[in-house]
């Protein structure tokens, strides 16, 4: 699977499960098994996603340093060290949390309240 397919199929999974969530926060049994297996396919198109991408970002890199190297001689100097950035893997597990989070919070049933009644005093 290529990236933009990778990023359609969790673009398609995402809508799917956000239905699922607002037909489960309504109630629907059935609804909410859906958004659980659906979460679980979307951590796994996640985590290939993930895959291709750093190797389509290793593969870009090789051609880059392999044609410096053969222009230039001296050694280069090494630049500043950089913060480092978030990598794709903590965001789409940072993702999948937020939606697990949202699933359990409208899975949870809600209790029901108690209505206190007005007694009226006897005679």
């Amino acid at each position: 699977m290529a990236l933009k397919e990778s990023i359609k199929k969790m673009n398609q999974l995402l809508e799917e499960i956000m239905k699922d969530m607002n037909k489960a926060e309504k109630g629907n049994k059935a609804a909410s098994q859906r958004v659980r297996t659906g979460s679980l396919k979307l951590e796994k198109v996640a985590k290939l996603y993930r895959k291709e991408s750093v190797a389509a970002e290793k593969g870009g890199r090789k051609t880059k340093k392999a044609a410096t190297k053969k222009a230039t001689k001296k050694p280069a100097k090494k630049p500043a060290k950089k913060p480092a950035k978030k990598t794709a893997k903590k965001t789409a597990k940072k993702t999948v949390k937020k939606i697990v989070k949202k699933i359990v919070a409208k899975a949870k049933p809600k209790k029901a309240k108690t209505v206190k009644r007005k007694t009226k005093k006897r005679r």
